[in-house]
């Protein structure tokens, strides 16, 4: 089949032919095992190789040397047993003709020293990256001998595995630490002049083009502008890019714009909602003009139409949608078939790169199966079983993703719905300006809705005889909760719910105390819309770090906002009362560290935000009469078999509930629960 859609296009690499031109990038899921990329790694990859996309770079990166440890499960490119895992993980998608390379690296200072073998953090020179807050040990000649040979070794690993290449990770790292002003403060043959600074790298390309020779493919994801004081200039890094296209030693530049050793700094680099789409494409292709040389680039490229538009008009050879692929790994395929209406799509809400970072494994905030290939499925089979007439009652997030996937295996599905629009908590969330993308998380739910041909009834606050009259064989309770005030020893009435704030329902104002025990965006946010509003805000939360529910990427945009408007955020402190004294309410505050301590705050508003109650009544009214009582086997909903235990031999339809309709959790929870148990119906 042959098509005039630039994205369609093959694209030459050397000896390599890229079927089209898309990618993901390299990053790292945290999905590794002891450091090897074991099952769930390799279904990742493969997923998207199934979705059409021309080439899959892993890791991020994958660590060449034992003193680079593991900062986010991060791959052990040093050790041979990853051949193996490697390997199974090129066949699976080289099964689709989806190239597989990946990056490698010496983290440098980018890790810490108190992990895996506690060796020490080593840099061109002694400067502590805030990040990861370790002070590194300057590299010296020995050093640098052994990191040179491991970065060969690495490379002569990944092509024993059967990759089509690797690429050299040069930002935030020990590579461009040799490069930037601000990082390289030495006086040997390694500092000063940029022959010196490029100096490692040479040694690196060297060495690894020795190993592996020229049909390899090699390249280097670089930083050509540090956008910082004193750091690599934008000449300075184009003139790098020059040197490494005309050295016959790479054989393509993936750049970047910017530096990650802050949060702050990070989501320059990778945005986040609210902030720019793309926001250094024009200067990806002021480099790939200047040097003629193939360029490959990926920042907050999460649309079609971007990525189309940066091929056609020449600003990239390869365009990476790294995070959107998260969204949706199938996006080639759909537009392929002509279904790019019905791509998943990328809302930038970065829950994915903040669960990485956190420590955890990447999530897509509303595609549950990305990441757990083995148990849910990107496509929805249909039910070998008779159909089912599903009731669900909510259409909020979770309750909209349940209906999706009963729709999709084939039953009848009608929607019950309170308001007179879909969306819940997630169209409260877009009531922050910032955050208004969240919507295309309902948007895309009731598209797929309406293609799929279910009923949303709107303006129906369902009682048990509503349910009861549908003649339903399947009761999805998806009601989600109402907001909860925090536990106090007086003042319950005299106090405003984030949920006003954010509805618009109660304006803030003029001297606010928000009290968030909660820790996440709730809270943030409505503190957000208050600080915006031109209040004056005290944030007051118990906790010893600051919003613990919200990674680090997310808090960026908020604390520019507090920082901005002069917030004051008091952490490790209780709000335990609140008294109305004439025109003021007095907040008292409490310790958990000192049974003495109390304080005050005189303010004319109390906002609190301490997650929802559950919404339950009707799941209650109706529990009696079902099958199953409310009850199932979670034993099976994680490992298999019949999930809904027969309790009852006289009920007439399986009943249960998700989301924040059993418990205060978050968007991805509610997705989660929708789909898992949507495809055991």
């Amino acid at each position: 089949m042959t098509s005039n859609d630039p994205l369609l296009q093959p694209y030459q690499l050397k000896h390599l032919t890229l079927k089209n031109r898309v990618m993901s990038t390299s990053h790292e899921p945290a999905y590794s095992e002891d450091g090897m990329p074991k099952e769930r790694y390799r279904l990742y990859h493969a997923e998207k190789a199934k979705g059409g996309m021309a080439l899959t770079m892993t890791a991020g990166s994958a660590i060449v040397s034992r003193d680079s440890p593991a900062a986010f499960g991060n791959l052990h490119v040093y050790d041979d047993r990853i051949v193996p895992w490697l390997a199974e993980l090129a066949d699976s998608c080289h099964e689709h003709d989806c190239k597989v390379m990946i990056q490698i690296t010496h983290l440098g200072r980018r890790t810490g020293w108190n992990k895996a073998d506690w060796l020490p953090v080593l840099s061109a020179s002694p400067v502590r990256e805030p990040a990861h807050r370790a002070f590194p040990k300057t590299i010296e000649d020995w050093d640098i001998e052994r990191i040179v040979a491991d970065y060969a070794a690495a490379a002569q690993r990944c092509q024993a595995a059967g990759l089509d290449g690797i690429e050299f990770e040069s930002y935030g790292h020990l590579m461009d630490g040799f490069w930037s002003p601000l990082t390289n403060h030495r006086d040997d043959e390694f500092g000063g002049s940029l022959d010196n600074r490029l100096r490692f790298t040479d040694m690196v390309l060297d060495a690894v083009r020795a190993a592996v020779g020229d049909k390899f493919i090699v390249g280097i994801r670089m930083v050509a502008d540090e956008d910082f004081e004193n750091g690599i200039s934008k000449e300075v890094g184009v003139e790098i890019a020059r040197r490494l296209a005309s050295s016959g030693k790479v054989d393509f530049l993936n750049i970047i714009r910017g530096t990650i050793e802050t949060d702050a700094s990070l989501t320059k680099v990778i945005p986040v909602t609210g902030m720019r789409s793309s926001p250094h494409l024009d200067f990806a292709g002021e480099v790939r003009a200047a040097t003629k040389f193939p360029t490959f680039h990926a920042a907050r490229i999460s649309d079609v139409a971007t990525a189309r538009h940066a091929i056609a008009t020449g600003k990239l050879d390869m365009v990476g949608m790294t995070r959107a692929h998260i969204a949706d790994p199938h996006i080639i395929k759909k537009v392929m078939e002509g279904r790019e209406h019905e791509i998943r799509p990328c809302v930038g809400a970065t829950y994915c790169l903040d669960r990485i970072y956190e420590g955890g494994e990447a999530l897509c905030i509303h595609n549950a199966a990305t990441g757990r290939e083995a148990t849910i499925p990107h496509i929805i089979a249909k039910s070998e079983g008779p159909k089912k007439k599903v009731v669900v009652v909510g259409a909020g997030a979770g309750g909209l993703e349940a209906a999706r996937v009963a729709a999709e295996r084939g039953h009848q599905v009608t929607v019950l719905e309170a308001s007179s629009q879909a969306g819940g908590q997630v169209r409260l969330a877009t009531q922050n300006p910032r955050r208004k993308e969240l919507i295309g998380i309902i948007d895309w739910r009731l598209a797929e809705l309406d293609r799929l041909g279910v009923e949303i009834r709107y303006d129906t606050w369902a009682e048990k005889d509503d349910v009861l009259a549908l003649a339903p064989d399947v009761v999805i309770v998806a009601t989600g909760g109402l907001p909860q005030n925090p536990p106090l020893t007086a003042g319950d009435n005299l106090v405003t719910s984030s949920w006003d704030i954010m509805a618009g329902s109660v304006k803030p104002a003029e001297n606010v105390l928000l009290y968030d025990d909660n820790g996440g965006h709730q809270g943030m946010g409505a503190a957000e819309l208050i600080a915006n509003s031109g209040s004056k805000l005290e944030l007051v939360s118990p906790e010893r770090f600051f919003a613990p529910e919200m990674g680090g990427l997310n808090h960026v945009p908020y604390m520019r906002a507090f920082h901005e408007k002069g917030v004051t955020v008091t952490i490790n402190t209780r709000l335990r009362s609140v008294r109305r004294e004439g025109n003021q309410l007095v907040a008292e505050l409490g310790s958990d560290f000192a049974d003495g301590w109390r304080g005050e705050r005189r303010v004319d508003q109390v906002v609190v935000e301490h997650g929802t109650a559950p919404l339950d009544d009707l799941y209650l009214s109706l529990k009696p009469l079902s099958k199953n009582r409310g009850a199932v086997d979670y034993e099976r909903l994680v490992s298999g078999g019949e999930i809904f235990p027969p309790r009852n031999p006289e009920g007439g339809f399986v009943l249960f509930r998700i989301g924040d309709a059993v418990a205060s959790r978050n968007i991805h929870a509610a997705i989660y629960d929708g789909i898992r148990f949507g495809i055991r119906i």
